[in-house]
Order: C-alpha cells, then structure tokens, then sequence
C-alpha cells in the first residue's frame, strides 16, 4: 500500500527526531510504500512543498496522514485537509501538541470543519482526545510508541542526585526552571548534577537558562553538551537516575516515555496530557508548573524516601512497556489498510 504522510520532516540542529518521523520508517518496514513532506525549513516554502506534493503525486498513494498542530502550523493541516478532500483522497488527521485544545476554543468553527472532512482523526493522548471531542466525537486513540528493546532498564533502589532534562530549549518548556529547582536542592545535597539536552530553538531561552544558573550560583552543577541524536538518547538517559520535566504545555512526550523505559523517576509539571500519562506517587510524581520548590521537593523525596524510587522506577518501566512500537504499530496498518 502507498501512503503519504504530511507534516513536520526537518532533521537539522533545532529539530529533535519526532514520533512521526519513526511512524514512517516502522511503515516502511512493514511493506508500506511512503512518501513524506515536507523537510523544507523556510514556513512558507514548507506550505508549498506539502501542497505540491499532494498534487503532484495524487496518482502514487491510497491514503494520506497529516499532523495538526496549533497555532500557525494548524494552517498547514487545514490547507493540506482540504486539498485531500478536493481530490477524494482518504486521509487521516493526527493531533498534536498541549495547546491545541486552547487554540481551537479560539477557532472552534475551522477546527471542527476540517476535523469533519477527515475519514479518522487520531489522537496520542487520552488528553487530546477528551479535549477534542467536541470537535469530532469519534477520534481514535494511538499512543506514541517507542522502540522498547532500544532502552536498557535498569532500577533505581538507591537513586543519586544525577538529574535530566531532555527537551528543547523553548520558552514553552520552561528550561529557566530547571537551574532555579537546582537552587532549592543545593543546601541538602550540594553533590546534585543536572545534564540538559537539547536544540536550541532560538527564542533566548538557551541563554536566559545559562544567565539564570550564573545569578543562582548553580552553574558548576550544570552541563549542557546540546543536542544528541536519536540513537545516544537511552544512553544519556542512563547515565541518571532521576527525569525532569519543567514544561509549561505537553501532550504526550517521547522523552518522558523513553526515561520510564530506562528506569529513570520521573518528576514532572502536571500540565496539559501529563498527567494523563503519568500516574502521581506511582510511575512518576507530578508538581504544578513554575514552582520549583515543589519540584526540588519531589527529588529530595525520591533521595531519602525508602522504597520510593524503586517503585517509581519499576512502575515506569511496566508503563513504558506497553508503548512499543509492536503494539502500536498494528494499530496504524490496521488504520491506514481499513481506509482503502
């Protein structure tokens, strides 16, 4: 079966290896035909380049799925969807992002129109697919999977203060946190590490971070070696024991899902579909966002708690395991095969 899948395709510095790009490879492996757009990084020439390819191969593929995200990219979805619809072609709609539900109480009428002309709207979080539900009333819920066997697990029964971020420096992920949760653990455990990984997406958060940590006097307890590829993720991961996440809006991120499968206690803000993913005191711990207290709070807990982080370690894990991409992928054959 031919497919084209739609959507974000970029693989430069700033760009972290996302779960769709993994869904066309996995596709491919299992005997589908697949065609992606678009890779041009220029926003207009990537509007272009996805409308085209539509058009252009119209005669190539069965099917078509296309990402939706919020903001200015839900323009891309919407123009891509009415294409599709124009020519008759079957195609599915994927959501994405923590801000989606609040952009489309803003659009509520585009959404739910091109939500309307889509054969199946799927989700990757029980969150987006409460929220969404006004839209379209049947979405499907798909997860985002990982490659479990890639992901070497190992318990944490006596977890060190060896802390990790792993996310893009953007404002939305609230990376300016982290040095301020190292400021409040600091006192008790001086010995405290904090890796942060990343691209720099450009918006100055990078050095608002850095400039953050030099004020706190933290930074000697900070390493930010950059990006990692996809491949290095679950040995960095590894080399830690405890997961932190200090976004300000999520879904339902892969990073977070690839530190449980390691092993790593997670300690994250319980925004947006997190905690629809992580279940408080038992796979992970949740904090309010912005409050770095609270969250410097969770790890002495994991630190000096008996028992905890070996059930918070173990709990993970279980989680994690039911998100590979053999469980997952079936799902999408079965998708994309039903639609022709």
């Amino acid at each position: 079966m031919n497919v084209l899948l739609v959507g974000n395709y970029l693989s430069t510095p700033k760009h972290n290896l996302n779960v769709w790009q993994d869904l066309a490879f996995h596709l491919e492996k299992v005997g589908f035909e697949v065609a992606t757009t678009s890779s041009k990084t220029n926003k207009v020439a990537r509007l272009i380049d996805m409308l085209l390819n539509i058009w252009l191969l119209r005669r190539n593929y069965q099917a078509a799925q296309v990402d939706v995200f919020s903001g200015q990219a839900f323009l891309w979805a919407e123009c891509c969807g009415k294409l599709l619809h124009a020519l008759g072609k079957p195609f599915i709609l994927t959501l994405h992002g923590g801000n989606l539900p609040a952009f489309s109480q803003k659009h509520s009428p585009k959404v739910k129109q091109i939500l309307g002309m889509a054969n199946v709207v799927t989700a990757p979080s029980n969150y987006l697919l409460h929220q969404m539900a006004q839209y379209r009333p049947d979405i499907l819920l798909i997860p985002n999977p990982i490659e479990i066997s890639n992901y070497s697990f190992r318990v944490r029964i006596s977890p060190t203060p060896s802390l990790i971020w792993l996310r893009a420096f953007h404002r939305v992920y609230n990376p300016v946190m982290a040095p301020k949760v190292l400021s409040h653990l600091f006192p008790a455990f001086p010995e405290t590490r904090l890796t942060m990984i990343g691209p720099d997406k450009g918006d100055h958060t990078l050095q608002a971070t850095i400039e953050c940590a030099q004020a706190l006097g933290v930074t000697h307890m900070m390493s930010l070696p950059g990006s990692v590829s996809k491949s290095e993720v679950p040995g960095v991961l590894n080399k830690n024991d405890i997961f932190i996440n200090t976004t300000n809006s999520d879904n339902a991120p892969t990073s977070l899902i690839e530190a449980m499968a390691c092993g790593l206690c997670v300690v994250s803000t319980n925004v947006g579909g997190i905690p629809y993913l992580i279940n408080h005191n038992v796979d992970g711990i949740l904090v309010p966002p912005d409050d770095p207290m609270a969250m410097a709070n969770a790890i002495q807990r994991i630190l000096s708690e008996p028992g905890l982080a070996e059930k918070l370690s173990l709990n993970g894990r279980k989680k994690a395991e039911q998100l590979d991409w053999s469980i997952v992928l079936p799902q999408w054959e079965k998708l994309f095969n039903g639609l022709v």
